[in-house]
C-alpha cells in the first residue's frame, strides 16, 4: 500500500470513529481529554479525544455566529460552545478542561483574540490556536499538495511543501453561494435552501444546478495554485460534502482531487489532535 493510500486510510478511519462516537459516546477511564473547538461559518463542532488521542465523543450544531471566519455573534458563540461542552460532559461523566481551536489562514491579527475569548468563556482552558489548514493536515498528513477548505462564505487555499504551509489565500464563494443558487432555482427561502442542500439524497439532483458555482471555486483554485507545481488536492469543509464536487474540481483543475469520508470533520479532529495540557497565557 502506498504512503498516499495509508494517509487516506488513517484520515477516513479517524473520521469514521468520530462519526460513531457522535452517536454513541465511549465512556472509559482516561487521565485527560482533549477537545477541538471548530467555530465554522455554518457549523460549530466539538471533537473530544482521550489520552491516546482517540475519538470518544463529539457534537455539532448548525449556527450563524461566525461569518467568513470572523465571530459576529460573540454571546451566541459562547452559548453554543458552552451547551455542547455541557452535553458532552454529561455523556462522559467528567469535566472537559483542555481545548484547542483554529482560525482561517491570514486572520490571526484580526480574530485570534475573539476565538480565544469564546473558548475560555465557555469554560475551557485554551492550549492552542493554529491555522485551519495546519489543523486539517494533522489528519490529512499531506507532505506536498493543496488543502482546499470550502466553507460557508469563502474558499481557502493552502499550499503545503514538505508538510508545511507555504502559501495561503481566501476568496469569497462557498456554501452561502450554493444556498443562494438553490434558493433562486427552487423558489425557496435562503434558510430552506440551506437545509435542502444538506440532504445527500438531493445531491444528484443538485450537482448540475450548482455546477457553475463549483466551477467558479475551481477557477479560484487554479488561480492560486498557478506556479506552485501542485499535484494533489484535498478537500475539507462542510460544503465539500456535496456528492460529486470532487469530480468537477478534478476535471476543471486537471489535478488529482481527494475528498475524505466526511470533509466537515477533518478540521475539528485536527484541532483536537493539537490539544495539550499546556495553557496559553
Amino acid at each position: 500500500m502506498s504512503e498516499k493510500e495509508l494517509s487516506f486510510e488513517y484520515c477516513d478511519k479517524l473520521i469514521h470513529d468520530f462519526e460513531e462516537v457522535i452517536n454513541k459516546t465511549i465512556v472509559k477511564e482516561s487521565s485527560t481529554y482533549y477537545t477541538g473547538v471548530d467555530l465554522g461559518t455554518a457549523c460549530v463542532v466539538l471533537a473530544v479525544l482521550d489520552e491516546n488521542y482517540r475519538p470518544v465523543a463529539g457534537a455539532y450544531r448548525y449556527a450563524d455566529v461566525v461569518r467568513d471566519g470572523m465571530v459576529v455573534d460573540y454571546i451566541g458563540a459562547v452559548k453554543i460552545v458552552r451547551e455542547l461542552k455541557q452535553e458532552l460532559e454529561e455523556k462522559l461523566g467528567t469535566e472537559l478542561l483542555y481545548a484547542a481551536s483554529a482560525i482561517p489562514p491570514g486572520t490571526n491579527t484580526l480574530d485570534s483574540g475573539a476565538i480565544k475569548n469564546v473558548v475560555e468563556a465557555a469554560g475551557f482552558e485554551l492550549t492552542s490556536i493554529l491555522d485551519e489548514p495546519t489543523a486539517a493536515n494533522g489528519v490529512l498528513k499531506i507532505e506536498n499538495g493543496a488543502v482546499i477548505d470550502i466553507g460557508g462564505g469563502t474558499t481557502g487555499i493552502s499550499i503545503l511543501k514538505n508538510g508545511k504551509v507555504v502559501y495561503v489565500a481566501d476568496e469569497p464563494t462557498g456554501g452561502t453561494h450554493f444556498s443562494l443558487v438553490i434558493s433562486g432555482a427552487y423558489g425557496m427561502s435562503f434558510e430552506e435552501a440551506d437545509k435542502f442542500k444538506r440532504d445527500n439524497r438531493r445531491h444528484k439532483e443538485l450537482l448540475p444546478v450548482l455546477k457553475p458555482v463549483v466551477e467558479k471555486v475551481s477557477s479560484i483554485i487554479n488561480h492560486h495554485i498557478k506556479g506552485h507545481d501542485v499535484k494533489e488536492i484535498s478537500l475539507v469543509g462542510g460544503t465539500c460534502c456535496l456528492t460529486g464536487i470532487e469530480e468537477v474540481i478534478e476535471k476543471q483543475t486537471g489535478i488529482y482531487t481527494h475528498k475524505p469520508q466526511n470533509p466537515m470533520f477533518v478540521t475539528p479532529l485536527g484541532i483536537a489532535l493539537s490539544c495539550t495540557k499546556e495553557i496559553i497565557e
